[in-house]
């Protein structure tokens, strides 16, 4: 763990629970986050009804808000923008639920 992680952790008298993967710099990083929100376009499907709304997942069954900073919601809205194609728009919220599924999931597993 990294010194700097552990003094914030110490100055808010808090603990570091997990550790995050990190999808990586450079072509690689890229590479890893591009096939995330891909995977999550082929999976988002609009609800049922006269009014289908925002496409989604049909997994998601919770709509929770969760608290970021400007920066990473800067980001998460560059990813998204990055990634929408004519057929289908990824909204950064969508982007953040996926990448919050996976980093979960990886963290359980371990």
């Amino acid at each position: 763990m990294a010194k700097r992680i552990k003094k914030i952790a110490e100055l808010l008298e808090a603990d570091v629970v997990a550790h995050l993967p990190d999808v990586g710099p450079g072509y690689f990083g890229a590479a890893r986050l591009e096939r995330i929100v891909s995977d999550l376009k082929k999976q988002l499907r609009p609800a049922a009804g006269r009014r289908p709304g925002r496409p989604t997942k049909a997994t998601w069954g919770l709509r929770p808000k969760v608290p970021m900073s400007q920066r990473t919601k800067r980001r998460l809205e560059k990813i998204a923008k990055r990634m929408n194609s004519p057929d289908r728009k990824v909204s950064p919220m969508q982007v953040a639920g996926e990448i919050l599924e996976r980093v979960v999931a990886e963290i359980d597993s371990e």
